[in-house]
């Protein structure tokens, strides 16, 4: 068997664990909080659309394995698509909040803890930190999704301005442009889940959950506004200055005597 085929496999087999996981959370929910059709089908498909692309993107990146720190990120996956299924639940009956803020907020605590043993086991990636950014980013939109239905709709800016600005990176390739690590943007994401934690479990009068996702889509809008700003900034001084050296004057070449 070829070097390639043994990653292959192994990728396959972590992914394929991490499916079973997410199956028998699922079924671990399901008498637990008589989660319906619903909730089965979306928690199935979260399942299976993260074993896919999983799949997909370690045989991409030649991993020889997920490693821990992407095996961390796969466990809060599994969390993510037991709160998914709560949530899709939900619109048909009420699911019993304790669980739902539970695995939120477990799927919370760990966000951090990925990339602590990427750090210490040297097994940082892009892979990992994309994998890690997408399941954050989808965790937000679920809950924006859950807080929306007593807040109202304009919530759902929270959870979906990340892929509107990943959409909008189609027509301004300059989107697309990495950019330099930030304390800020860091705990403006960490704020995003906390504030929308606290909206859904409740235990707060509507003026204090109003206020408090408020806050967080403030924050978020700033967040996202100095990031568009930066790199705007540096896309046109990139310009400038390859026009400028585009339009540098030639020498004269001597003429023969």
């Amino acid at each position: 068997m070829a070097l390639n085929d043994t990653y292959d496999a192994r990728i396959r087999q972590e992914t394929a664990v991490g499916a079973g996981a997410q199956v028998l959370l699922l079924a671990l929910l399901g008498p637990a909080t008589g989660m319906g059709p619903a909730g089965w089908l979306t928690g199935l498909a979260f399942a299976c659309a993260t074993w896919a692309v999983l799949r997909r993107a370690g045989h991409r990146s030649r991993l020889r394995s997920l490693g821990p720190a992407n095996r961390v990120t796969l466990g809060r996956a599994g969390l993510v698509g037991g709160v998914t299924a709560l949530v899709a639940d939900s619109f048909a009956s009420a699911p019993p909040v304790t669980v739902l803020v539970a695995l939120t907020a477990v799927a919370l605590l760990l966000d951090g803890v990925d990339g602590r043993v990427a750090r210490r086991t040297g097994t940082a990636s892009a892979l990992g930190a994309r994998f890690d950014m997408e399941v954050d980013a989808f965790l937000i939109l679920v809950l924006s999704v859950y807080v929306s239905a007593r807040l109202g709709p304009w919530v759902l800016l929270i959870g979906s301005m990340r892929y509107v600005f990943v959409a909008a990176a189609r027509f301004a390739p300059w989107l697309t442009a990495p950019l330099p690590p930030s304390f800020a943007r860091k705990t403006v994401a960490a704020v995003q889940g906390v504030c929308l934690l606290v909206a859904g479990a409740g235990l707060l009068p509507y003026p204090a959950d109003l206020a408090v996702v408020l806050l967080a889509l403030g924050s978020l809008v700033w967040s996202f506004g100095r990031d568009v700003r930066w790199l705007r900034r540096t896309a046109r001084a990139t310009t400038g200055a390859r026009a400028g050296r585009t339009r540098q004057p030639r020498l004269p070449e001597p003429t023969p005597h």
